[in-house]
């Protein structure tokens, strides 16, 4: 691929990843790092959300969200899901998908425990996609926790992270008149080589 220079280059798909995350960071008014998740329901049905990418690892996209809630039940049922991340003020997206399965305990616990006091908190008092009839009722699920927990609340059992193992991810680039730029990495299975493919815009 001796055309794939610039923003393109490099060896691994997850470094430049992150140089895109980081070019991006400074432009983005809000939440650099935000992506929308699809995943498919037990009915065949596609569902979609934004959530928040907290770490592009060496061999995966890290987000952290409520077990029990829709998105977790998608995921527990299929294994599988795919990331959008597009960023408006570069012009610029990654695609991904792949197998996804949750972080250790360990590491759904250390970030857990970094997040704001308020925000440990809602993860108790939160049940997820359930119905909610008033949010008053939230309100005083927040309360309750606050005091039985105090300052220091555990992670709920029911929180924490995952892990997307892409088997592709594309880099995509706007050009002018649509021209776009678009190369696609795509592997069996993790471990194996990258396959680049330049697509068609």
């Amino acid at each position: 691929m001796n055309d794939r220079e610039g923003i393109f280059a490099g060896d691994d798909p997850f470094g430049i990843a992150r140089n895109w995350l980081k070019d991006a960071t400074p432009l983005e008014m809000s939440d650099p790092n935000a992506a929308a998740l699809a995943s498919v329901g037990g009915d065949g049905m596609p569902d979609v959300r934004i959530v928040l990418i907290k770490d592009i690892e060496a061999d995966g996209f890290v987000f952290f969200t409520n077990y029990d809630s829709r998105k977790g039940q998608e995921i527990a049922g299929s294994g599988k899901a795919a990331l959008n991340i597009h960023w408006k003020s570069l012009a610029r997206q990654i695609r991904v998908r792949g197998d996804i399965a949750k972080l250790s305990a360990a590491e759904s616990d250390e970030y857990y425990h970094s997040r704001p006091l308020g925000s440990r908190i809602g993860a108790w008092a939160s049940a997820q996609s359930d119905p909610l009839l008033q949010k008053s009722d939230l309100l005083k699920a927040v309360r309750e926790a606050e005091e039985k927990y105090g300052k220091t609340p555990p992670r709920p059992a029911h929180w924490g992270g995952y892990k997307i193992t892409p088997q592709e991810i594309e880099f995509w680039s706007a050009g002018e008149f649509r021209l776009h730029d678009r190369f696609r990495w795509s592997r069996l299975t993790n471990g194996n080589k990258w396959e680049i493919t330049r697509l068609n815009p």
